[in-house]
């Protein structure tokens, strides 16, 4: 186990560092990565899917090249269109409901974002749950004169989501309530969302992900938990094993960071990132490796409790 420290470019959901631990086994690197705030049933999924790249491998893919988008955080306008422009992608994923920051931030964040990336471009938003049921109604109409693409996770609860999209005409994407769901699959049985958001590390890992998707049954866009180019190699190997990709997906993140660990990072190329899983460059992990005592810790945390009880839920 490698326990690494890299600092963000932008302040990104309350950090400042992406911290975590990388696992090496007969498959290669696998990466543990939780967020602080992940309890120690969320973070077995996470070292099950660290588990999983390094000592299971991933399905065979079926695309050689996953189209990502462009990640904006809740930063000024200025540096919003400048992100947009210099990324060469063609759909963007904005930030919004940013904690001390006002609607008028997110329009004019979002707006220029759709200037950057000109009329052809596609607009998602990312709320993280941040708006209740009607100020998610009144904003997302609002912001959907800059034609959104689709709108990520407006409310917290599976009940707000589905009255949210009872409201408006923009389809509604489904990220924590897939993720922090007892059962993922009450996002469809309740009507609460038209897209999943698949994350491999949150899921458990590439296989548990693909089936949650297949049970799901609805159109899934891919996305990353802002990880190294190792915990980014498991987001493209569940992108491009998907039986269908009608999505950019949201993999474009090695950009928030300021360093990597791999010799050829996974960085988008006119859009798009080629499938594929880069060596490790002991020079780089070597700069941002730390001694970690407390990420020890919460590996041996979760490897209890993936030894003591199946967390990792196959879906019915």
């Amino acid at each position: 186990m490698r326990v690494y420290s890299i600092p963000m470019r932008t302040r990104f959901r309350g950090i400042t560092r992406r911290d975590g631990v990388l696992i090496h086994g007969p498959e290669g690197w696998g990466e543990f990565s939780p967020f602080p705030d992940c309890g120690p049933h969320e973070c077995a999924r996470w070292l099950a899917a660290a588990r999983e790249a390094a000592y299971e491998g991933w399905p065979e893919p079926l695309r050689d090249r996953v189209p990502v988008n462009v990640t904006v955080p809740a930063v000024g306008v200025e540096q919003a269109h400048e992100m947009t422009r210099r990324s060469g992608c063609r759909t963007a994923k904005v930030k919004v409901a940013e904690r001390g920051q006002t609607d008028a931030d997110d329009i004019a964040r979002v707006e220029a974002v759709r200037d950057a990336i000109g009329p052809g471009g596609r607009i998602r938003i990312d709320v993280n749950g941040g708006w209740n049921v009607d100020h998610a109604a009144r904003m997302i109409r609002t912001l959907d004169r800059f034609e959104l693409e689709f709108v990520e996770q407006p409310c917290r609860s599976i009940e707000e989501l589905a009255d949210v999209r009872r409201r408006v005409d923009v389809p509604v994407a489904a990220d924590e309530s897939i993720r922090h769901a007892e059962d993922p699959l009450t996002v469809r049985a309740r009507g609460a969302a038209d897209l999943v958001v698949l994350k491999a590390q949150p899921l458990g890992g590439v296989r548990t992900a693909l089936r949650i998707a297949a049970e799901c049954g609805l159109p899934a866009v891919v996305s990353s938990a802002v990880e190294t180019s190792v915990g980014l190699a498991a987001g493209l190997a569940l992108a491009a094993a998907l039986p269908e990709l009608p999505y950019a997906c949201g993999l474009g993140t090695l950009s928030l960071l300021e360093g990597d660990v791999a010799m050829d990072p996974l960085v988008p190329v006119d859009g798009e990132i080629p499938v594929r899983r880069p060596d490790i460059d002991e020079r780089a992990l070597g700069r941002y490796e730390v001694d970690g005592a407390e990420w020890r810790h919460r590996v041996a945390q979760a490897q209890a409790l993936l030894d003591a009880q199946p967390v990792i839920r196959v879906l019915r």
